[in-house]
């Protein structure tokens, strides 16, 4: 990926920890972007929200001010019983390819999924520059291989670096997270500070890396912020959020504890500091670890590379050899810590992988708390893996996880230090929302201060205060393969879902010279009937009587279709109060 950005500029600060890092040189003038600020003073803070509100995933906002648009992350979620057979759930971004000119960047805070999986998205329709940490644009860069999206111009951030894209100057901040490499951001504007969180929390320990910049968000906090956008999902959580060192001291006991067993462990893959922990058991231990999953493959090349985990020489071997392995030889760090159909656990647990056989010598340790929506599939995953005579450990039984979010009293301690002036929650269900709005208030924020937003809102921000205005094109977008649907008006999903509930029904007709040829063939498939009823001889009979009152050598082909298929809908609603879905087949002979 091209590492030049056209139309930005940065200014080289020392980052944390004294490390130096490459100035890049920019071809836009700070001349011309000084008359960018003076064109968009006058102009109102635009603030709108198309994604990660009301929900927990696909996160992207976008600040507007003039003729100029910056967007912040473009996640994706994974599809829920509402969404069958979809690969993946991203934004819908009608709103910024109609302003396309105006945008200058993506930032991107982190790189999880619900923050970078929409990217690839994005930029087969947008020509913008990417911008984040080292690892961030490394997970980015795998998405973008798989897309074949070559041209991509990208800048790597690091903390205490600045940008300017357009009139907005960035100020990158390092935070906490279970990702290496997570900022949040303080985005001067012609309006005032905008600060964003991104995802954080406050661990003073961390396994590796700087603790939270306290300091800084502290001074930029002292210079006035206008806007505080604070992520929401552990609003609900009392207290402080653990420290990752907890998870290494846990770890240890259980490696202590099951010495003769072979241990398996998934956790998420972009868990650098997690997957450190586990190297540096291992190594203790003296056991050698085994990958397994793509994406954890893909995370711990690109993390190694970075120099974000260090693997010892000869801990990694190929999971294909480890058959010829003592159990107390080895370890295998796994994906599918939230029960994913086709992830490594997973298919350990239907004994569906190739590499892995589950069986009663095994330790398997889930590393991870179920997302909400996934807690079925994870506990399938625990049963299975009970029945294969696994000991199986979770986090209700060990402290075995620990969130990267930060709970109440780490965001008291957020707006105590930025006293905003106006505060909007993000990254969260409307209840997480709702309550951080309400902790916002009780530290001293006005009501009228403060905006809980949905998908679609926009707001306008200026020191003359926050007001809603008019809505923008938004929702969600269905990605099945190399297929994008629009949410709203897709018959596809219409179909799915009614295929799922329903059932389908097929009603094949034959027809030579324009007149039915012998009996209509009715199949079913997923269609409950009442064994006491002859629903096969009624059927033929409804259709039937359709049939011989449409007169096929003045009608069309397709309105004999819509007649047959509004006769047997009438009849299965009358009579089994059911409404699957109906497909009329016409075979000229």
């Amino acid at each position: 990926m091209e590492k030049e950005v056209k139309n930005a500029s940065t200014n080289e600060q020392k980052p944390q920890g004294g490390k130096k890092h490459t100035k890049v040189t920019f071809r836009k003038s700070q001349n011309r972007r000084n008359k960018n600020d003076r064109r968009n003073a006058d102009k109102p803070l635009k603030v709108t929200f198309l994604g990660g509100v009301g929900e927990i995933g696909k996160n992207m906002t976008a600040l507007e001010c003039g003729d100029d648009i910056i967007i912040i992350d473009a996640g994706a979620i994974f599809p829920t019983e509402e969404t069958p057979g979809f690969d993946l759930i991203v934004p819908d971004i009608s709103y910024l390819i109609d302003n396309a000119r105006k945008v200058r960047g993506v930032v991107i805070t982190h790189g999880h999924e619900d923050h970078i999986g929409g990217v690839p998205y994005l930029l087969k329709e947008l020509k913008a520059p990417v911008l984040g940490t080292r690892l961030t644009l490394a997970l980015v860069d795998h998405k973008l291989r798989e897309h074949r999206i070559n041209d991509v111009k990208e800048i790597a951030l690091t903390p205490g670096q600045d940008v300017n894209l357009g009139c907005f100057k960035i100020h990158a901040i390092n935070v906490n997270h279970s990702i290496p490499g997570a900022l949040a951001f303080a985005i001067t504007t012609p309006q005032g500070v905008v600060f964003h969180s991104g995802d954080f929390k406050i661990d003073l320990t961390p396994v590796a890396g700087e603790p939270i910049d306290l300091k800084t968000i502290s001074d930029v906090g002292s210079q006035g912020v206008l806007l505080y956008m604070g992520e929401s999902t552990n609003i609900e959580r009392a207290g402080f959020t653990m420290s990752e060192t907890v998870v290494g001291a846990t770890l240890d006991r259980l490696f202590s504890e099951n010495i003769r067993r072979r241990i398996i462990i998934a956790t998420f893959a972009s868990n650098v500091h997690r997957l450190q922990q586990i190297f540096d058991m291992a190594v203790k231990y003296r056991r050698k670890v085994a990958l397994s999953g793509r994406s954890m493959l893909n995370v711990v090349e690109s993390a190694e590379k970075l120099g974000e985990i260090k693997i010892p020489k000869n801990v990694l071997v190929d999971v294909s050899k480890i058959k010829n392995m003592r159990d107390s030889e080895i370890v295998i760090v796994s994906t599918g810590s939230q029960g994913e159909p086709m992830s490594a656990l997973t298919r350990m647990s239907n004994g569906e992988n190739s590499s892995v056989t589950v069986g009663v010598n095994d330790t398997v340790i889930i590393s991870a708390t179920p997302i909400p929506g996934n807690e079925k599939l994870v506990y399938r995953v625990i049963n299975n893996l009970y029945r294969l005579g696994a000991n199986v450990i979770y986090e209700s039984l060990e402290n075995i996880h620990v969130s990267g979010h930060a709970c109440r009293e780490e965001h008291k301690i957020m707006h105590t230090l930025l006293k905003p002036k106006y505060f909007i929650p993000v990254h969260g269900e409307y209840r997480h929302l709702k309550k951080h709005a309400q902790l916002a208030e009780q530290l001293g924020l006005p009501a009228r201060n403060i905006f809980i937003p949905e998908i679609g809102n926009c707001v306008e921000v200026s020191s003359k205060g926050i007001r809603r205005v008019e809505n923008v094109a938004s929702g969600s977008r269905l990605i099945d393969g190399e297929g994008i649907e629009d949410e709203k008006a897709s018959l596809v999903i219409e179909d799915r879902r009614q295929l799922s509930g329903e059932g389908l029904f097929i009603v094949s007709v034959a027809v030579s010279g324009g007149e039915v040829v012998g009996e209509p063939a009715i199949n079913s498939r997923g269609f409950v009937f009442d064994f006491h009823r002859d629903y096969n001889r009624e059927m033929r009979e409804v259709i039937n009587r359709a049939i011989s009152g449409y007169d096929l050598s003045t009608g069309s082909v397709d309105e004999f279709k819509r007649v047959i298929k509004r006769a047997l809908r009438n009849y299965l609603l009358k009579k089994t109060r059911q409404s699957p879905m109906i497909v009329p087949m016409v075979v000229e002979i």
